[in-house]
């Protein structure tokens, strides 16, 4: 093929806007959102997300390990077909982990995200990520525990005002446990001996 031919095609993908995306377990990132100006169509491309919920009033809340940013999310109303700007809940350039949880109680988003050096290949989390969304989700609680194994799972006590989030690990031995409240935030975290 001529320099000719080839500069043409190279011109003619450039025109269209093509979004490339890399990474995943053996860059060490996770996927990104796509930031194509324009495509064929002319509908802006939706991001990809390593975890995404609808929420029980419509909404839907998406988050995305970013290689070298950390723990992204992005929501977008019921009535709505455009995603929010990219927002850091957790920064950190470390290895993604193999796990991202998302939970709905009753509007509140809860989050749980571990990452570590080589925990995409069994390896423990370093860092485990404890996050809550509420109302209009553009600010978020968070919870760092470092060398921990990570939390398993969440769960709600009570309703309204007053209800408490538990974010859990057992193992034989005990129970780790760490509370978040609408009005106090997270607690200090506990461990509760079997």
């Amino acid at each position: 093929m001529s320099g000719d031919r080839l500069r043409a095609l190279a011109g003619a993908a450039l025109a269209v806007g093509v979004a490339v995306a890399c990474g995943g377990p053996a860059g060490g990132g996770g996927t990104a959102a796509p930031t194509a100006t324009g495509v064929t169509s002319g509908t802006p491309a939706a991001p990809r997300f390593d975890e995404e919920i609808e929420l029980s009033d419509g909404r839907r809340v998406g988050m995305a390990y970013v290689a070298g940013r950390g723990l992204v999310e992005r929501h977008r109303d019921t009535d709505s077909t455009v995603w929010s700007a990219p927002n850091v809940v957790y920064a950190t350039a470390t290895d993604r982990c193999q796990s991202l949880t998302l939970k709905e109680f009753d509007g509140t988003v809860a989050v749980i995200a571990n990452w570590g050096v080589y925990c995409y290949d069994g390896e423990p989390p370093t860092e485990s990520i404890a996050a809550v969304g509420t109302t209009d989700l553009a600010r978020w609680d968070t919870n760092l525990t470092r060398s921990f194994d990570g939390w398993t799972k969440v769960t709600a006590e009570g309703g309204g005002d007053s209800r408490r989030l538990l974010f859990t690990r057992g193992s034989t031995e005990s129970l780790t446990r760490l509370g978040w409240t609408r009005t106090g935030g997270f607690a200090e975290v506990e461990e509760i001996p079997r």
